[in-house]
This record gives C-alpha cells, sequence and structure tokens, in this order.
C-alpha cells in the first residue's frame, strides 16, 4: 500500500484512536456486565461508551470501504474489521494493533515474524476470554437451569472451552450462550493454530541453527 495514499493517511491518523476506543469499549462493558450494584445512569453511561466506540469503528470501515473502491473486494481483504464491526464480542482484539502502532511511530525494530504471531496471539487469547466470560456471563448468570452463575464460572469456562478442554462442568444454556460459545471455539482453535504454527517455525529456525554451527567448515 502507497504510504502517501488517502488510505494509508487515514489508516494512520485513525489506529491509534480506534485502540483507545476498543479499551474504551471493553473498560465500559466490564462495568455494565459486572456492577451489579451500579446506578442506572452509571449504566448509560457505560451504554454510552459502547455505543460511540462502535460508531468510530462503522464510520472507519465505511470510510477505508468508500477510499478503497474495491465494494465485496475490500471485505475479504478486511475480515477482522468486517467481523469486529459485526460481532462486538471481538471488538477488544482490535487492541492486538496498538502494539504495531507505536513501534511504529517511535521508529523502533518490530519482533520477527513468528515472535509476533505468538505475541499477538497471547494477547488476543486473553483479550477473547475476558470478553467471552463477559458474554456469557451476561446471557447465563439469571437463566434457569444455569450452571454459570458467578463471573468467575464464566472465567473458567471460558479458559476451558479456549484451550480446547471443555471439562462440560459448566455450560451455557441459553441461546445466546451457545451462540457465544460457538464464536469463542472457533476463535480459540484459530489461535491455537497460529501459536502452534509460530512455535513450530521457530524451533526448525533453532535446529537449522544449529545445524548450520555443528558443521565442519567447508563441509
Amino acid at each position: 500500500m502507497d504510504e502517501d495514499s488517502p488510505t494509508s493517511r487515514w489508516t494512520r491518523r485513525t489506529e491509534v484512536p480506534l485502540e483507545i476506543a476498543s479499551l474504551a469499549f471493553l473498560t465500559a462493558y466490564a462495568v455494565h456486565v459486572l456492577a451489579h450494584g451500579m446506578s442506572d445512569w452509571g449504566h448509560q453511561v457505560c451504554l454510552v461508551v459502547i455505543a460511540v466506540s462502535w460508531a468510530m469503528f462503522v464510520v472507519d470501515y465505511l470510510v477505508l470501504w468508500r477510499l478503497s473502491g474495491r465494494r465485496l473486494g475490500f471485505v475479504r481483504t478486511h475480515v477482522l474489521d468486517t467481523v469486529v464491526l459485526v460481532l462486538p464480542l471481538l471488538r477488544p482484539l482490535r487492541v492486538v494493533r496498538l502494539y504495531d502502532a507505536v513501534l511504529r511511530r517511535r521508529g523502533e525494530p518490530r519482533l520477527p515474524l513468528y515472535a509476533r504471531v505468538m505475541f499477538y496471539a497471547s494477547i488476543a487469547v486473553l483479550l477473547l476470554g475476558f470478553g467471552g466470560a463477559l458474554a456469557v456471563y451476561q446471557a447465563e448468570y439469571q437463566a434457569p437451569g444455569a450452571t454459570i452463575r458467578t463471573f468467575g464460572d464464566s472465567v473458567w469456562w471460558a479458559a476451558s472451552t479456549l484451550a480446547t478442554v471443555g471439562y462440560g462442568d459448566v455450560t451455557p444454556v441459553t441461546v445466546r450462550g451457545r451462540v457465544i460459545a460457538v464464536a469463542v471455539m472457533a476463535c480459540g482453535l484459530a489461535l491455537l493454530g497460529a501459536v502452534t504454527g509460530s512455535f513450530s517455525s521457530w524451533l526448525l529456525q533453532v535446529f537449522a541453527r544449529e545445524g548450520d554451527d555443528a558443521r565442519p567448515p567447508g563441509g
């Protein structure tokens, strides 16, 4: 992408504000879900923050789509942006880009590719686990026959689901909770594959260097 193109200029100007909006969304959503004793006014403030952050994502998406001039091609090449726009659960994942944005602005070198994938995947797992735990807890804790009654239960469920263990001691019983569970499972499998592949690539590079070092000169 041309660094002087309108799309590049827009991206540079909005990347940090959008990552901050992601953090604001996650914070407001967490307070809204967990602060049961908070006043109605406080909950309204949280909902306003959530709505404003979502509106920022919508504006950014539409501007990038308009600048690209690619219509459906833009959707195919901006999968994360599209999914984040549709699924609030994944909106905090935009925070993962903040690290790269800060390093680029400071002119500091970034991590090697495999290290970046493992780092981003690890942060994404934490954000997805926390966001998924919040969403499932909100959907489940008052449902008849629910096994997820506390946020601790929800965190335990999210951890076992992302780890693809699935003990089954706590499971969603509502339709909304199960839809969220399917999304968490799919993302967990994808992130696990990314981390495993990057770790395997790193091991191959280490073994290749050790083999080169052990080879006699001129061999």
